[in-house]
């Protein structure tokens, strides 16, 4: 079994785009139909209830080894694991109710409260690579992985991907937060109607886009959203915590380390995002030079995977946007400015549990001066993280953090608990 990245070279350079297993039978699904109305972990209908469970996974202990080993991922699984689709109540991006789905994978035959792991994701474009609907997307796998190590396994899609309806509010931290919040508030109950429990300490990671997610989703629970749950431990990879001072420079800079193709399709993915709840722009054309104009927001209309939408975009970012738009997100104001700050601040914060930040001063993708700066902005509020930094050279690009980091976070929490 050979694994490899959706589509062309291309897509392999996308920020935390779904990782693919090729091969048949590595993660044996166990079939079923949706179990409505799993259980209740808020008050009634209200945020975190869920609405319907689905199995989705179901691997012995050789099937697991066989599923990470493909990936390139050593592990010594204590067994099998099982997991679950789960569509669960939440709001959304402007606090109305909706729903949301993810996946919750738990170690199988074990007995007694688990400690639950949350993994935020990578950038997905399309709603079918998230970890509840794709077999093989990176959050199923980053799930099972710490299942397998008796963890709960616990992956949010976001709102409006996987099974959510609605656009996905690309790098909106309050809603990745609230969304990922009420799916631990989910998972609690699907555990619970699996005959186990979970443990109030929260471990918290995630990837790229999902490091701010998981920035975002500590302080959540640090600040005592929810009377049940807290936060144990925080450890992002490779996180986008500073668009405006290090993010938006890097990626709009001459002569940039960062991948030029990819910095042009996360600027479409988040003016057109950015649009919807901001109102960046009246018709396309005032952003987008011309074909793009004309392309730009279907390619982002969920129902399109990145080996969809890189053929169709340009270069770089200059190709992309219009002079007077670049020139916006240089010095952003107005609209734009309050676009990037939903964003951003996800590290102003002062956690009272360990923290320890993954990434690559090599990283291709994301600079390493988000995790320097957000490093220096917890510092300033007293707290101490630790950081890893994988360096340059070879084993360093973006997804080679994810790798490494599977390994090491779960190394560390595991001395953490």
């Amino acid at each position: 079994m050979k694994i490899r990245f959706v589509g062309t070279r291309i897509s392999r350079v996308l920020v935390g785009t779904a990782l693919v297993v090729s091969g048949a039978g590595c993660a044996a699904s166990s079939g079923g139909h949706a179990v409505a109305a799993a259980g209740r972990s808020d008050a009634a209908g209200g945020r975190g209830t869920v609405v319907s469970v689905t199995p989705v996974v179901h691997m012995s202990r050789a099937q697991v080894r066989a599923y990470l080993g493909g990936e390139g991922l050593a592990s010594r699984p204590r067994g099998g694991v099982s997991g679950f689709k789960v569509l669960y109540r939440t709001v959304s991006a402007t606090g109305r109710p909706t729903v949301a789905s993810g996946v919750v994978v738990l170690p199988s035959g074990a007995t007694g409260a688990l400690r639950a792991v949350s993994f935020t994701h990578g950038t997905h474009a399309g709603r079918s690579t998230a970890g509840s609907v794709a077999a093989d997307g990176q959050s199923r796998i980053a799930a099972v992985y710490y299942a397998a190590a008796g963890y709960a396994g616990v992956a949010p899609d976001y709102l409006g991907l996987g099974e959510g309806p609605g656009a996905h509010p690309y790098l909106d931290a309050a809603s990745e937060a609230s969304a990922s919040l009420d799916m631990l508030r989910a998972a609690r109950a699907v555990a619970t109607r699996q005959g186990r429990g979970l443990e109030r300490g929260v471990l918290v990671t995630g990837f790229s886009q999902g490091g701010q997610a998981a920035m975002a989703l500590g302080r959540q629970l640090q600040s005592g959203t929810d009377p049940y749950l807290r936060l144990g431990a925080l450890a992002p990879v490779s996180g986008t915590y500073d668009l405006r001072r290090a993010q938006l420079p890097a990626s709009l800079r001459a002569q940039s380390s960062l991948d030029s193709r990819v910095s042009a399709f996360n600027l479409a993915y988040a003016t057109v995002a950015w649009n919807r709840f901001h109102h960046l722009y009246k018709t396309p054309s005032e952003v987008f030079q011309a074909p793009y104009d004309t392309t730009a927001e279907r390619l982002f209309d969920g129902s399109h995977d990145e080996s969809d939408i890189f053929p169709q975009l340009p270069a770089s970012p200059e190709e992309l946007l219009t002079p007077r738009y670049l020139n916006w997100l240089k010095h952003p104001s107005g609209a734009l400015l309050r676009a990037i700050r939903a964003a951003d601040g996800t590290c102003d914060w002062a956690p009272d549990v360990p923290v320890r930040l993954y990434g690559a001063s090599g990283d291709e993708q994301v600079t390493f001066d988000n995790t320097r700066n957000c490093v220096r902005t917890l510092r300033a509020h007293g707290t101490r993280p630790q950081v890893v930094d994988y360096g340059t050279g070879a084993g360093t690009d973006h997804f080679a953090t994810l790798h490494r980091a599977l390994p090491d976070t779960l190394h560390w929490f595991q001395t953490r608990t």
